[in-house]
């Protein structure tokens, strides 16, 4: 199995304190078999420069993990492409929204992928393969 890391499973990640079974689950999976969609490095993006107004600082060190993402995962980012776009287009009309979510979803139904999120529920209507890894046992 190969999973899509929703944007907040990448920022718990980065914590020191994980949750047990996050930890569990992390431990359970071969890193190989985990990709990042470019929106999610776009979400972290404007994490950062919102950060970069109310705490620099901070936001320096966002923008050094996310430089350690980035390469990382360089082989296992995935871009948007015209399939995902038309597929996130689908979504969008049907679920009447056009959130990040569902480009996330978008990109993970084009490439098979199980969505690893701790927010199933913005992702149970497109009909993606979910799991949360807060739930891991």
């Amino acid at each position: 199995m190969s999973f899509l890391l929703d944007t907040d499973i990448l920022s718990a990640i980065r914590r020191k304190q994980r949750d047990q079974n996050l930890e569990k689950w992390l431990l359970s999976i071969n890193s190989l078999d985990v990709y990042i969609s470019v929106v999610t490095i776009g979400e972290v993006e404007r994490g950062i420069t919102q950060q970069r107004r109310n705490n620099p600082e901070f936001a320096e060190d966002l923008q050094r993990w996310l430089d350690t993402i980035l390469q990382r995962y360089q082989q296992r980012i995935l871009p948007l492409s015209i399939s995902i776009a038309q597929r996130w287009g689908r979504l969008s009309a049907e679920l009447g929204h056009n959130s990040a979510d569902l480009m996330i979803a978008a990109t993970a139904l084009e490439h098979n992928l199980i969505v690893a999120t701790r927010n199933t529920r913005h992702f149970e209507p497109t009909q993606v393969g979910l799991i949360n890894p807060y739930l891991y046992q």
